[in-house]
């Protein structure tokens, strides 16, 4: 009888201890951009997870071992994206079932982060949308001129707010809200056309970013960001290239650092391999990729001079991800710092939006009469020639 009672307080003690270590799910967040759907759970603590898919309805089932739900939370709400609904119910094993009811199939790929500055614990699942039909490719498809392209990347994003003014004004949506203006300027100057690399509150990994610039065939790269500094009297606008050795000041150093944490923040799967930097870097070194980065920099520099106080008189360098392309020149634009009082009544106001993206306009108009794309002539019908622009090339 002593034995069973020992026994008993045992399994007892056993399962408040369990208890004790459950973690606790306390928020769900959904960011729904173009390539999917991403959902983000907030935890207290480490949970084991399982993702599996089921179909008739299509639904994606994560169980999260150990955990149970926050009582702020509730027990279903509405989705984003290709997530509809989003439904969640405790299991006799102590593991909190999440489900989720989406509009159309998707893959699922789930991953835990561990805590960092801006957030605790996590877990993402990222739903990958539906990839189009290739369309069939015309059989003789006829030579055109092509536009030269200008990449526009809105800064950070989604889960990746950036700065923060003490008026709770986000990096990310300046920088999306200058990004879309930029856009609807360049989209009017003939010969011109632009590329949002983001457009949506959404995150995009650095290298991505690159990717994305690449396959619209850019011919600049131009990633959009409001400053941030420990001392508020610090402003104005700044621009920088990539340096591959180091950085041109202290601030440069720090504001390269924080830039380059993005994936972190964001939330990227940990991947050590770090090869295609190291390709991208001696790349940098065979091109003229760098010379031209320094003159699209200086040049944008210089018309913004006109409309706002310079930081730094000459374009500053730093080892920033973002700018790790050979195909285009890259630069970088802080446009204002949000925590100078000054500089964020800039950056609140829509019509010095307008002025910062004129400016940035000018500078790049600026660059292409000296940096034109290379043309190749081909032989077209009728033994006419035609040029037809080739891409990420430049020349003076």
């Amino acid at each position: 009888m002593e034995t069973a009672v020992r026994v008993l307080l045992a399994v007892l003690m056993t399962g408040v201890a369990l208890g004790a270590q459950a973690a606790e799910l306390r928020d769900v967040r959904l960011w729904a951009g173009p390539d999917g759907t991403r959902v983000v759970f907030d935890l207290d603590g480490t949970a084991e997870h399982t993702v599996f898919s089921l179909q008739n309805p299509d639904r994606i089932v994560i169980d999260l071992r150990g955990t149970q739900r926050g009582g702020a939370l509730a027990t279903q709400f509405d989705g984003k994206g290709v997530v509809q609904r989003v439904r969640s119910g405790a299991q006799e094993d102590g593991t909190l079932r999440v489900v989720l009811d989406l509009a159309a199939a998707a893959k699922p790929k789930s991953f835990a982060l561990q805590p960092n500055d801006s957030y605790g614990f996590r877990v993402v699942v990222d739903l990958a949308a539906a990839a189009p039909a290739t369309p069939t490719a015309p059989a003789a498809p006829p030579l055109a001129e092509k536009p030269i392209v200008v990449a526009i990347d809105a800064g950070h994003g989604g889960e990746d707010p950036g700065a923060r003014s003490r008026r709770g004004l986000l990096e990310k949506d300046v920088a999306l809200a200058l990004a879309r203006r930029l856009a609807a300027l360049v989209s009017k100057e003939p010969g011109l056309h632009p590329a949002l690399i983001r457009d949506g509150d959404y995150y995009v990994k650095l290298r991505d970013r690159i990717v994305r610039a690449q396959a619209a065939h850019a011919d600049l790269f131009i990633s959009i960001h409001a400053n941030s500094y420990r001392d508020p009297s610090v402003r104005g606008s700044a621009v920088y290239v990539l340096s591959p050795k180091g950085a041109s000041s202290e601030h440069a150093l720090m504001l390269a650092n924080r830039e380059n944490m993005s994936d972190l923040i964001g939330g990227v799967e940990a991947d050590h391999r770090d090869d295609q930097t190291l390709a991208v870097l001696a790349d940098i070194f065979q091109t003229s990729a760098m010379e031209a980065s320094h003159d699209a920099g200086g040049r944008l520099l210089e018309s913004m001079g006109r409309i706002n106080l310079l930081q730094k008189p000459r374009v500053q360098q730093a080892s920033f991800v973002v700018l790790k392309s050979a195909s285009f020149p890259s630069v970088l634009v802080e446009t204002a710092f949000l925590t100078n009082a000054r500089d964020e009544r800039l950056l609140r106001d829509p019509a010095q939006h307008d002025k910062f993206a004129r400016s940035m306009l000018d500078g790049i108009k600026g660059y292409f009469k000296s940096y034109r794309p290379l043309q190749q002539v081909a032989e077209g019908a009728g033994g006419g020639i035609q040029p037809v622009a080739l891409s990420g090339t430049a020349a003076r």
